[in-house]
């Protein structure tokens, strides 16, 4: 039994919480398995894994390589530790999507049984909103805050961007979205805003007084309307914590036992909120792999998993190398690429698989020749039964694939591109979720704006001054019953809908999403051309709304997991072997069986914009392993040669530093040549690369 527990004859187990002085009884399940037994649980998981799933008291970091089974060692863990006795609700599992979280606690229940349905998880923003939901008001937060969006947030502060007088077309002062990107970043990284300004926006250090304004009365009107954006969720959880000892002690007696998923990819404030959280336990499990931190201009902080240690003193270090997933020959190709790293923690990929067929260097004369090259490629891995879907081309920047997306329409390759507009995205629905904001909180001013600019005859300055009407009323609803005659004509029909349904307190909201398409129809009609398929994707939204009980809670899950394709995105999924164009950052976590990384062109790829920063190059290096490791079977690495870059007047032809020296035993190195090419006219089909493919013996 775990050192947390005292037994009890008769009644199970019985968590003891040490912060809160006192014991808990929990009754065990009638559906427990009498024959599995937590040490039996383990028995499934190699020396590593086991090792780290059967350590739950304390700090322990796991660095778990790519492909080495991760998330099967966060489930035998949780299965283990309810196996032994502990209550799944004192168990935390902190990931990046909702979805983590519900698989891992499914896979525990067929491991274990239904107790585990009880385990709580789920995003970090998810958790820190329910708490804030739950507990804000000790700082001022009403329980039903409405979330903004980026694009909700843009609003905001273009805003105050406006009423302070900054927005003069003759000034270069940043434009809302870059406004709010200084803000973000300042807040994720952890630095002063000036700092930022001094190192990534030197070209407004001039306006670094009016920025700090602008940030100031950004955070003052979210305050007074009650508006919440992704990074509040994190800070506010942060301040309610450390503002408030006595809680903080309550919420880690609740949860005892926290577990950490893709902790490389946590930013300062998320590490901040992980070490409160556990400031009374230090029961933390962090998983991550350092050689995959790759997200650091969305805030990820490389620091945390490296500094893990100093953070939790005595903490326990366990490295997971066996990878499952991919070639002996891939995993060469992988190790030698984080072998230049200047920090990272010492491991190297093994693996489990038999040996395979050896990664290429692949140089070609010119873009198109590349994009050739890779068309002929997958026709002949097509042809040899290899599914294109099972298929992939990763790429450091999305104009990389430009030329290749040309040739792949003229072989009549299908594919699809990671990237575009998400469902929630799309203007359409975003127009009917500011309808269902406003029932939940009339005082949200970014919906108000939206909604009001949807009538004809109401522009930005009158959409402002009848939300000033109505904000001052004593009633919101009152206030938009009785605006003035010059936009009551405009209006009435707009009260005669949002009225009753704000006060009819029975209403689910499947009703007033239905009732909201009715008013709004016209208005899709009269905005969009393409309005038919446009309208399926609100039938979409009635269908999600069904599943939940209170307006609330299907707002908060709409801004915090909202689903990723439109029907217009779906209709391009319908053939279902399809080639995959991927960002390699798009493509971390998934896998295929044969994995092209084109671009792989000193300047390019690492950038030329990384040049002067070791921490910059590092994570291009990372992107390369991450890219190199999402393939089973085979890895072509592809660069173009004699390209004119325009951003630095250089001509680039050496491959990516990252690749260059790994030996042609382990990356066989070849060239197309296109003097080949002209030798042989009429020798070989168009396209016939392998006619003229010579191994280049010089390297």
């Amino acid at each position: 039994m775990m050192d947390s527990t005292k037994t009890v004859a008769g009644s199970g187990s019985i968590p003891y919480n040490h912060s809160m002085n006192r014991y808990k009884l929990v009754p065990m399940s009638p559906a427990v398995r009498p024959s599995a037994t937590a040490d039996a649980l383990l028995a499934d998981l190699n020396a590593a894994q086991a090792e780290a799933a059967r350590t739950t008291e304390g700090p322990l970091l796991v660095v778990a390589g790519a492909g080495t089974g991760k998330t099967r060692t966060l489930t035998y863990r949780t299965a283990f530790m309810v196996a032994n006795g502990v209550a799944p609700e004192s168990i935390l599992l902190l990931t990046f999507t909702r979805r983590a979280a519900e698989e891992m606690r499914q896979r525990a229940g067929v491991l274990l049984d239904a107790r585990c349905d009880r385990v709580q998880g789920g995003t970090f923003h998810a958790t820190a909103c329910g708490l804030l939901r739950q507990y804000g008001q000790a700082i001022g937060l009403d329980p039903a805050f409405t979330i903004l969006d980026r694009p909700d947030a843009e609003e905001v502060v273009g805003m105050v961007r406006a009423e302070l007088g900054l927005a003069d077309k003759k000034r270069a002062f940043p434009k809302k979205k870059t406004l709010l990107d200084i803000i973000s970043k300042a807040i994720n990284r952890d630095v002063s805003m000036e700092e930022l300004l001094a190192d990534e926006y030197v070209h407004f250090l001039e306006h670094g007084h009016a920025i700090l304004q602008a940030a100031s009365g950004y955070r003052a009107l979210k305050r007074q309307r009650q508006l919440v954006d992704y990074d509040d969720l994190l800070t506010r959880m942060v301040e309610l914590l450390e503002s408030d000892p006595e809680l903080r002690i309550r919420i880690g007696a609740r949860y005892r036992y926290i577990m950490v998923d893709e902790y490389q990819d946590t930013n300062r404030i998320q590490a901040r909120m992980v070490r409160l959280l556990a400031a009374e336990h230090d029961n933390v499990m962090a998983v991550g792999d350092d050689a995959q931190s790759i997200y650091r201009f969305r805030g990820a902080c490389f620091r945390n998993i490296m500094e893990f240690p100093d953070e939790f003193p005595g903490c326990k270090i366990v490295k997971l190398t066996e990878n499952y997933r991919s070639t002996p020959q891939v995993l060469n190709v992988a190790n030698k690429v984080m072998e230049g790293a200047s920090k990272r923690y010492d491991k190297e990929l093994s693996a489990t698989r038999e040996d395979g067929i050896l990664p290429t260097l692949i140089q070609a004369p010119t873009e198109n020749m590349q994009s050739r090259f890779i068309c002929q490629q997958i026709v002949e891995m097509n042809e040899e039964e290899v599914q294109l879907s099972e298929i992939a081309v990763l790429f450091r920047s999305a104009f990389h694939t430009f030329d290749l997306e040309v040739e792949l329409a003229r072989h009549g390759l299908p594919f699809v591109k990671r990237g575009g507009l998400k469902f929630m995205e799309t203007s359409h629905l975003k127009d009917l979720v500011a309808y269902l904001r406003l029932l939940e909180n009339p005082g949200d001013a970014i919906s108000w704006s939206r909604i009001l600019k949807l009538h004809p005859g109401i522009g930005e300055v009158s959409a402002r001054n009848i939300f000033q009407y109505i904000a001052q009323a004593d009633d919101p609803w009152q206030g938009l019953q009785t605006v003035p005659a010059k936009w009551a004509a405009k209006l009435g029909e707009l009260a005669e809908v949002l009225v009753p349904l704000a006060r009819d307190a029975d209403a689910s909201p499947a009703r007033l999403t239905e009732r909201l398409i009715e008013y709004y129809t016209p208005q899709l009609e009269t905005h969009y051309d393409d309005h038919p398929k446009r309208s399926r994707d609100m039938d979409q939204l009635i269908a999600l709304a069904e599943r939940y009980d209170r307006l609330g809670s299907f707002l908060t899950d709409l801004a915090l997991e909202p689903p990723e394709a439109s029907v217009a995105g779906a209709e391009r999924m319908e053939d279902k072997d399809h080639l995959i164009l991927s960002t390699i950052h798009s493509a971390k976590g998934l896998e295929w069986q044969a994995v092209f990384v084109i671009w792989a062109v000193d300047g390019r790829f690492p950038s030329a914009y990384a040049e002067g920063s070791q921490d910059d190059l590092d994570e291009e290096r990372r992107l390369m392993y991450v890219a190199a490791t999402r393939a089973r079977d085979r890895l072509t690495i592809t660069y173009p040669v004699g390209v004119y870059d325009r951003a630095t007047g250089l001509v680039l032809s050496r491959p990516s530093r990252f690749v260059e020296d790994i030996p042609a035993d382990l990356l066989e190195p070849w060239a197309l040549s296109d003097e080949t090419e002209r030798a042989l006219p009429g020798a070989v089909e168009e396209d016939g690369f392998d006619h003229y493919f010579r191994q280049d013996d010089g390297w």
